[in-house]
């Protein structure tokens, strides 16, 4: 198993955009499943010890995922993604913005492109987060998501190793 994975985040706030670029020591196919299918983006897509709970997901262009994270405690912050495009294997992109428990968004929201590559064994995910308003950006980034999304790629890393030894 590969242990110098590649993990960079970084912020161009003239851009408004958060650049993430991230290895996995998995084939191509599970680490695409893994960002598409609910039943796998519950077991990692929430920092712990907070959790990912997806109340419906339609993963096709102008379908959407409405989902929590949940604290400990059962604090639920509510999300919408909405698919633009899905290329599938390689590329998908998605508006994503906060909401209500009804699904009411609160906007501004974000624009985040996904690009799936494999070489080696390796699969790379090149993830670019493109925000309406610098003051979003801003917000999101005070609001821990560097850190956040370092824990969920974690955990995304250690269920890859599980399914992959299960295989």
């Amino acid at each position: 198993m590969k242990t110098d994975l590649q993990f960079e985040l970084t912020v161009d706030k003239a851009k408004k955009t958060v650049f993430i670029t991230r290895e996995f020591d998995a084939g191509l196919s599970l680490v695409w499943d893994a960002f598409t299918k609910p039943e796998l983006l519950d077991q990692w897509g929430a920092p712990k010890p907070w959790t990912a709970r997806t109340k419906h997901m339609n993963f096709e262009v102008g379908g959407r995922r409405f989902y929590a994270m949940v604290s400990p405690e059962g604090l639920e912050r509510w999300a919408i993604q909405q698919y633009t495009s899905i290329t599938p294997k390689t590329n998908f992109k998605m508006f994503n913005t906060f909401a209500d428990k009804d699904e009411n968004p609160e906007l501004p929201g974000s624009d985040w492109d996904f690009t799936f590559s494999e070489k080696g064994g390796i699969t790379i995910v090149s993830i670019s987060i493109y925000n309406e308003s610098l003051e979003r950006m801003e917000k999101m980034i005070e609001m821990g998501f560097k850190e956040g999304y370092a824990m969920a790629m974690k955990n995304l890393e250690e269920l890859l190793a599980d399914l992959s030894q299960r295989k």
